[in-house]
């Protein structure tokens, strides 16, 4: 792992920017990550805030008890003992790409140069890690799409995707916890709530995590949404 110190930029009178680089990498996502644990473990004084995202994180703090030039000494400091991240869990997560349900599949295919049928193939042999969170609520991105069927995301947003649904653009993946239009490509869908309800803990994943899919036929699907309760198609 390379041991080049980031650049800490500083925001606004309450906040630094930690910059990694500028691409998403496996060496840069466990470098914010064993960052964001060392930090969790013993914040420095006046720490209010981390927001780790897929080449940075920001660190806000009370300009009342520190200021630029401690925050930053305190994580440069922890740059040096952040080899390791606190351990993410793993979840292994259903996707039904079947008919409707993997509605950009053919386009996918047709860009890659890819049959319809190792889309699928391809998007379940992947393990992602989650990277950040951003846009929205529950909007968790996914990083590790198998470089076969990484696209760039279409310039315009199209058709309003369900609840679910399984999107991919560039080197990432998403499971939308609401109803969107989207650019990304939409190639399957979900059944399992990606918001929980629970105040405490309101998302399903953590920075982090490691996330796998299984896949499962439209009959399963179903059968899933419909334990959730009516409308959830």
């Amino acid at each position: 792992m390379s041991t080049t110190p980031p650049v800490v930029v500083p925001v606004a009178d309450h906040a630094v920017l930690v910059v990694f680089g500028d691409e998403i990498t496996d060496t840069t996502l466990a470098r914010i990550h064993a960052l964001d644990s060392a930090l969790s473990r013993d914040p420095p004084a006046g720490m209010t805030e981390i927001v780790p995202a897929l080449t940075s994180m920001l660190v806000e703090f009370d300009p009342l008890i520190t200021d630029h030039p401690e925050i930053t000494a305190a994580i440069l400091a922890n740059l040096s003992t952040s080899t390791d991240r606190r351990p993410g869990a793993t979840h292994l997560i259903d996707v039904c790409y079947d008919g409707e349900h993997g509605p950009d599949l053919p386009v996918v295919a047709e860009r890659t140069g890819l049959d319809v049928a190792a889309v699928p193939e391809a998007h379940l042999s992947g393990a992602y890690t989650v990277g950040m969170y951003g846009f929205a609520p529950g909007f968790a991105y996914l990083y590790g799409t198998p470089r076969a069927i990484q696209l760039p995301r279409n310039p315009a947003p199209g058709p309003m995707r369900p609840a679910g649904s399984v999107i991919i653009a560039g080197q990432q993946c998403l499971v939308i916890p609401n109803a969107m239009s989207t650019g990304w490509f939409a190639i399957g869908r979900c059944p399992v709530p990606m918001l929980t309800g629970d105040p405490e803990r309101p998302f399903l994943f953590d920075v982090g995590d490691t996330v796998t899919f299984r896949r499962i036929d439209a009959t399963e699907l179903y059968r899933q949404l419909d334990d959730r309760g009516a409308g959830a198609r």
